[in-house]
């Protein structure tokens, strides 16, 4: 089975390596329909979490997740930012391909094509319901014409195929600050319509800048924008009064509509994909959790989070679906303890390592922006325990492919690498390399080598805190690492072994040649 993965890797799953793939595995599941959860983090780091050696917050429900299934040593999303890392997720393509997929703003178009392939779109033809609740951040409306946010938005998740959705256009900490079910803007007053802008001010609403004595928490100059709630955001809006979100209430929000969604398909295969905000700026979690952690609102976010896992999984079990029901849990990218918000995130971190025993967080190509805490859940499937075996999120269409013994689709990126074996506990072994992207630049991991090459802005950018704002040049001949050895990424080694660097770029360029 070795040859015929190192054959794949080479080939990059070829349709007919794909067809013997999915016989090889019949005996891992592939008649199966189970209920699919994701339940995704946001900003949340591989030490966030107590089971993978966090302090300072008790994240004993996740905790619970990790006991009763296979925890990932190894796994990882496909970028240090939030927007490309969603949109491998579901589309299993490298965002690096999609010059769009960059962090976005709240008015930003849809970014991914609705005639693309994407996994809700693939189970929905497969007989699954599919559900968005929580962030979006993918955009929304068409390139061609400016957004109406008091009609219909679209396209959406309705058109990348999601039946159901209840989200948020982007983040927390950017306009509009409102709730979007199915296309409309929840509890919209037509007699109060809404507008928004990235490029000028709209309306004469206070601002972060103008009203500083109106925020509950002070924020940036890039976050000082319309004041709702008591919160400066990035971008200005008018209007909407009625239909803006109260930032403490979010994660009951998001819960309530997710749970309810579970509660309705009970008896239909179905999909969620459950999206937190958690522990995203600005961080001001429901008053039942301030205080629960010794980090501030930063790890009391993290609780909130942790509580909505709670939630979902006694939703699954109240309904009796739990031995018919896969869940994963990871994050959309590293830990960052600044980022436009003055929360006391840093002065409260004390011995807590958010990244854990890795190097750097968000928006940096070192291993602690993309390798993430992931887990995989599936009473009676899948056996309790700990994998090495390096997987990525971009995987995870190809992988739901071959669980229901189905093909990918016609146009699927070939990114995406059947790891159903290891997902399922059947094989340590994962994929043979795969890509970390940090705001368009790229490193690869291989084995326990990684190698972040030249070239681009010709620096590495590490901004798990405000005090920590380093740009690490590269230097000509790549950063080549031993991660066993070196977790902390600190010793370079491309000297040493300069054949292993020339190879490991080799297969970068051959990866992506467009950024070479």
């Amino acid at each position: 089975m070795k040859s015929i993965r190192t054959l794949l890797t080479k080939t990059k799953l070829s349709v007919l390596a794909g067809g013997l793939l999915m016989l090889a595995f019949q005996s891992a599941g592939a008649a199966e329909r189970p209920n699919i959860i994701f339940i995704y983090a946001d900003d949340i780091g591989y030490g966030d979490i107590s089971a993978y050696g966090g302090t300072g917050a008790d994240t004993a429900y996740t905790d619970r997740l990790a006991a009763n299934g296979l925890k990932f040593l190894s796994g990882y999303c496909s970028a240090a930012t939030c927007t490309p890392s969603r949109y491998s997720l579901l589309t299993g393509q490298y965002a690096f391909r999609n010059k769009g997929a960059r962090i976005l703003p709240g008015n930003a178009p849809l970014i991914i094509n609705p005639k693309q392939p994407t996994l809700p779109k693939f189970l929905q033809e497969n007989g699954y319901t599919t559900a968005l609740v929580g962030k979006w951040h993918l955009g929304l409306g068409s390139a061609t014409e400016p957004l109406d946010w008091n009609a219909e938005i679209k396209p959406g998740p309705r058109e990348v195929g999601f039946e159901y959705s209840f989200h948020i256009a982007a983040t927390g900490d950017r306009v509009p600050s409102v709730y979007i079910e199915d296309g409309y803007i929840v509890d919209h007053d037509p007699n109060d319509p809404i507008s928004v802008s990235y490029a000028e001010p709209v309306g004469n609403e206070p601002t972060g800048i103008s009203h500083p004595h109106l925020l509950k928490v002070q924020a940036d100059e890039q976050h000082s924008g319309t004041i709702v709630n008591g919160v400066s955001r990035i971008g200005t809006m008018t209007g909407g009064q009625k239909a803006r979100f109260v930032d403490e209430d979010m994660a009951d929000v998001f819960v309530e509509k997710a749970v309810g969604f579970i509660e309705r398909e009970k008896d239909n295969p179905f999909f969620l994909y459950f999206a937190t905000h958690d522990n995203h700026v600005p961080r001001v979690p429901h008053r039942r959790f301030i205080g629960s952690s010794s980090l501030g609102p930063r790890g009391d976010a993290i609780m909130e989070f942790d509580w909505c896992v709670k939630q979902i999984v006694l939703a699954v079990e109240e309904q009796g679906l739990t031995e018919n029901t896969m869940i994963v849990l990871s994050s959309d990218n590293g830990p960052v303890l600044f980022d436009g918000y003055w929360d006391g995130a840093i002065e409260r971190q004390g011995d807590h390592k958010a990244a854990g025993p890795w190097r750097g967080g968000k928006y940096g190509r070192w291993e602690g922006g993309t390798r993430m805490p992931f887990i995989v859940t599936w009473p009676g499937k899948i056996e309790p325990g700990i994998s090495d075996a390096l997987v990525s999120q971009v995987d995870l269409f190809a992988s739901i492919a071959a669980l229901l013994g189905k093909p990918m689709p016609k146009g699927s990126s070939s990114d995406s690498y059947n790891v159903l074996p290891a997902l399922l506990g059947e094989s340590p072994q994962g994929r043979d390399y795969l890509i970390q992207e940090a705001l368009g630049e790229l490193a690869i991991r291989q084995g326990n080598w990684k190698f972040i090459p030249p070239g681009g802005s010709g620096v590495i950018r590490d901004r798990l805190g405000i005090d920590q704002n380093l740009n690490t040049p590269v230097p000509k001949n790549g950063f080549l690492f031993h991660l066993s050895e070196d977790p902390g990424e600190q010793r370079d080694l491309a000297g040493k072994y300069p054949e292993k660097a020339k190879e490991l770029l080799g297969i970068l360029k051959e990866v992506a040649p467009e950024k070479f």
